[in-house]
């Protein structure tokens, strides 16, 4: 698989000199772009991605990926909006708060009909939703990742607050390792973590985020820009990743030889991740009529709530923040 790297301020000028995305495709048998993640593609929840490259569906589209590593969604929303990058990924939420900040990024595909970001409990404790972690502990990525307002849309589902909830940022280890060791009774997260806390002794039990609130699985994230002036590549790489996503749903456990051979951190770790595969199918990726498409009724319930919640401060024009262009 390709090198990671991560993005930052102060290796920007030298990456923007290197970066050959713009250049148009007669110039060049095979077109090196530029894909931002917001964590290390190794992570199991980019799979889709992972998949894609390995099984040559972006080559085959006369493209070279390298992915590259930002901080977060919403930093990617920002590299992209910048020019920085043609294409990135995040949530599927995450145009809405870039918008906010007058970033012009736009969701171009969403990666399942679930949510990436789903309840965690103890199973057999009580914890039975939301309306039972009023003054309880409950861990999440960061206070500014989606995992933290995902958790906000679930709790008010049961008419709580984040006030009436201790929740806890705990980064990308601590938030699994917190609630397999009792300090937690719940966690907001990707599944891959729930399977983390089950191998370190926990028994989980997983409340699907749909239950409770909108939030939505990753996107695919271009800047108003890109979309204008370069759709084909835009629909080249929509196209290649949603084959990666759509080899998940077809194929199951067949797709993870091929994940291993390009995460190869994952070898001797199949069982592993055939519970994660599964997971992720049941809870994020199943559920679109059209794979990759936005749903703006969801898209439009999910705003309502980040400007009730004070997370933006107005509405945004839901055309300003995805199109479907792409997918159909």
């Amino acid at each position: 698989m390709n090198r990671i790297r991560v993005l930052t301020r102060s290796s920007l000028a030298v990456f923007l000199a290197a970066m050959t995305y713009s250049l148009p495709m007669h110039a060049q048998t095979v077109e090196s772009v530029t894909y931002l993640l917001p964590a290390p593609a190794t992570l199991p929840a980019f799979i889709p991605w992972v998949l894609a490259q390995q099984r040559n569906y972006y080559r085959n589209e006369g493209l070279e990926i390298k992915f590259m590593v930002a901080k977060g969604g919403v930093d990617v929303a920002k590299q992209v909006g910048a020019g920085n990058a043609p294409i990135g990924g995040a949530i599927g939420d995450t145009p809405i708060i870039a918008r906010a900040q007058a970033i012009p990024v736009k969701a171009v595909a969403v990666l399942g009909g679930g949510s990436l970001t789903n309840l965690v409990i103890h199973d057999g404790t009580g914890i039975e939703g939301p309306r039972d972690l009023k003054g309880k502990t409950v861990t999440v990525l960061s206070y500014q990742d989606t995992t933290f307002y995902a958790l906000l849309g679930m709790l008010a589902s049961a008419g709580l607050t984040r006030h009436d909830v201790n929740i806890q940022a705990a980064g990308p280890v601590g938030i699994w390792q917190q609630f397999a060791s009792g300090k937690a009774v719940a966690f907001a997260g990707p599944v891959d973590w729930a399977v983390n806390a089950k191998h370190a002794g926990a028994k989980i039990k997983i409340l699907a985020a749909g239950n409770y609130t909108q939030s939505m699985a990753q996107a695919i994230l271009a800047s108003d820009e890109i979309i204008e002036k370069r759709p084909e590549l835009v629909r080249k790489l929509v196209r290649a990743t949603l084959r990666g996503l759509e080899d998940i749903l077809k194929q199951g456990n067949a797709i993870i030889p091929d994940y291993v051979a390009g995460a190869p951190s994952f070898k001797g770790k199949e069982a592993f991740l055939e519970e994660v595969v599964a997971l992720f199918t049941q809870y994020t990726y199943r559920g679109q009529r059209v794979l990759g498409a936005m749903d703006p009724e969801r898209l439009a319930a999910v705003q309502k709530f980040y400007v009730k919640e004070g997370i933006v401060p107005k509405e945004t024009p839901l055309g300003e923040l995805y199109t479907n262009q792409f997918v159909k």
